[in-house]
């Protein structure tokens, strides 16, 4: 059956994987970013994971439900992995708007969740698009993409807050 699955996925998926294990992976190495992409990519993350919400449960009467799952996992989690603080290594030159970053593998393993969650999740519905309907179903998988949302979004915030507080200290002096 793993082969029937497989041999059944549009090719577009494996490219999709092949992006997104080689942004990952260039973010375990130490580099630097601009401020725009920071904020880039967990925003497209979380459209991703919208999407996902919404083209699995949003038709269902469980969407609405799935949807409020999502934005309460994610809200939580942003308030969590907000407050916790940066790496020491993390720095902002505020001139040219980019971070000087460690490497993680945090980021790969979280893109990597989201696309093995979505995966499966397209895969279950393709067999059983019935559970689309179960509001069980519909707000685990909900609340799984509001977690993985709120990490991204929340080190996003992270890092936001450090380039204002940059700012706030040139505008000090």
């Amino acid at each position: 059956m793993l082969i029937q699955i497989i041999t059944h996925t549009p090719a577009w998926v494996f490219a999709l994987l092949a992006l997104l294990a080689w942004l990952g992976g260039r973010q375990t190495r130490a580099g630097s970013a601009h401020l725009y992409r920071v904020v880039g990519m967990p925003l497209a993350m979380v459209g991703l994971a919208v999407y996902g919400v919404v083209s699995a449960f949003g038709a269902s009467s469980a969407g609405g439900l799935a949807l409020a799952c999502w934005a309460a996992a994610a809200a939580a989690t942003v308030v969590v992995v907000s407050r916790l603080s940066l790496d020491a290594a993390v720095r902002y030159d505020a001139a040219a708007r980019r971070f000087f970053l460690p490497g993680s593998w945090v980021p790969l393993a979280l893109m990597m969740a989201i696309f093995g969650t979505k995966y499966a999740v397209g895969v279950t519905l393709a067999f059983h698009p019935e559970w689309a309907r179960q509001a069980g179903f519909a707000t685990g998988i909900s609340t799984a993409y509001g977690l993985f949302s709120g990490v991204f979004a929340g080190r996003a915030l992270r890092l936001w807050k450090l380039a204002l507080q940059h700012r706030q200290a040139l505008a000090a002096v």
